[in-house]
């Protein structure tokens, strides 16, 4: 095995650290496993580790155990800059991500999405697509499983469809997606990246080892990130999800009804928008580039279109929870930028009643001033952010604040009409209340079955 007596050390026991850990372990490394919690707050997955022969170190970081491996592998959440990882590069020991651990261990043929939002969306729905094609297709990477955790037993015919954040990107060297996705860029993330310089870079990261085999989809109305893919060496196949279809040249687009692909000048249909269930025209654009990168990948438009009419959409994004006296409730906890509550609001024709807070990561709230003057009926503001919502959208509509997601809740439902929709689209991330956007969308759709059972919590 390639890490046979290696001496591994993986920093952060989150999900992604965890399956590194394991990985390693069944390799037959000599892993150590570090994380600044104590016992307590770590998961049993977490715990187990030491079941498969890896040494756990917790609590503050040591520089000598970093110093120590001949290899350090970095879960997300682990700040780049960290002081024993500069020391680590410093030693001339290799740091790398999960995602790049994985790659180099995996077999068959990647397709990478990231962008700053649709992610989730985009993946989920391109690992249908392959499937539906007969393909063995897994998903993973920033949802679901860690990439890592997909490596084995897979062959040659294996496609992944994987989500890649930017924490995850700046920690590779070989990773190369076969199709590497760029879907938007806006700010985000700028409570971990030191400059929206950084969080660009990062994200590039993608295109970095792309042959001119390979192909990048990007967005034809964004210019940051067409002016990234233009330093590639990948094709490039444009897409545009709102507006004119593309002119010319190869490209993904909507065209009256139909989701289009051309290339090499041949026009097809992929899919049409009829078939869509999901609300919103940024999810029917999310829908177009998995498509579009679906039939890159080989699968039949047919197959990709069957797909399409079965796909119900990801968990947290948009999902519909319950109609509850009229009300419509929908639950977008994975909108944790503003930019993509724009877009979640964006999503309805009918007056909206939306929870907005948590902890702030960038971003200016009164970019939603605009789509709340057209159908916001009311903002319910909740977390460490409150303040600054209510100082930035207060003038703009009815806006009230509430000491927990529960109360929120609670507010929105005596705010909102009968066919109104109550949306939860926090804009910021959970961690002031919630351990992640998952919990928080959990405990929304708890107190909603709780207002369909006539309670209230």
């Amino acid at each position: 095995m390639l890490n046979a007596g290696k001496r591994v050390v993986v920093v952060g026991l989150a999900r992604s650290g965890v399956a590194a850990a394991a990985f390693l372990a069944r390799q037959g490394a000599q892993v150590t496993a570090v994380d600044r919690k104590p016992e307590s707050e770590l998961a049993p997955e977490a715990l187990a580790l030491g079941t498969l022969g890896v040494r756990l170190e917790l609590g503050p970081h040591r520089r000598e155990t970093f110093l120590g491996g001949e290899l350090v592998v970095v879960s997300p959440g682990v700040p780049w800059e960290l002081e024993e990882l500069e020391a680590a590069r410093g030693a001339s020991i290799p740091v790398i991500a999960e995602i790049e651990l994985a790659f180099q261990h995996l077999r068959g043929e990647v397709a990478a999405i990231t962008g700053t939002k649709g992610k989730s969306t985009t993946t989920a729905a391109l690992g249908a697509m392959l499937r539906e094609a007969g393909r063995d297709a897994r998903v993973g990477g920033n949802i679901g499983a860690p990439l890592v955790g997909l490596v084995e037993g897979s062959t040659e015919a294996t496609v992944f469809a994987v989500e890649v954040s930017s924490f995850q990107l700046e920690g590779t060297t070989s990773f190369r997606p076969r199709i590497a996705v760029w879907l938007n860029l806006s700010a985000d993330h700028l409570d971990r990246h030191p400059t929206l310089d950084a969080y660009v870079a990062a994200k590039a990261r993608i295109f970095a080892n792309q042959r001119p085999e390979d192909w990048a989809v990007v967005n034809a109305d964004d210019p940051v990130v067409l002016a990234q893919a233009r330093r590639a060496r990948a094709r490039q196949l444009p897409f545009r999800v709102t507006g004119e279809p593309l002119a010319a040249g190869d490209g993904a687009f909507f065209a009256g009804d139909a989701a289009r692909l051309r290339r090499d000048g041949a026009e097809e249909t992929l899919f049409a928008r009829a078939d869509l269930s999901l609300p919103g025209a940024h999810l029917h654009g999310d829908m177009l580039v998995a498509a579009a990168a679906a039939r890159l990948m080989g699968a039949p438009a047919e197959a990709i279109a069957r797909a399409v009419r079965g796909f119900r959409g990801v968990e947290h994004v948009l999902e519909h929870v319950a109609t509850v006296d009229g009300v419509a409730y929908y639950n977008d906890s994975k909108a944790t930028n503003v930019e993509a509550a724009r877009r979640s609001l964006e999503a309805f024709d009918t007056p909206v009643v939306v929870i907005l807070g948590g902890r702030y990561k960038g971003g200016d709230f009164g970019e939603l001033a605009p789509p709340l003057r057209l159908h916001g009926r009311a903002v319910v503001a909740i977390g460490e952010a409150a303040e600054r919502i209510s100082s930035a959208l207060g003038g703009a509509i009815h806006l009230k604040r509430a000491p927990s997601l529960k109360e929120a809740v609670l507010q929105a439902r005596s705010l909102a009409q009968p066919g109104d929709v109550v949306l939860l689209a926090p804009a910021c991330s959970s961690f002031d209340m919630f351990k992640d956007y998952a919990e928080r969308g959990r405990a929304f759709k708890a107190q909603v079955a709780k207002l369909r059972e006539g309670g209230r919590g």
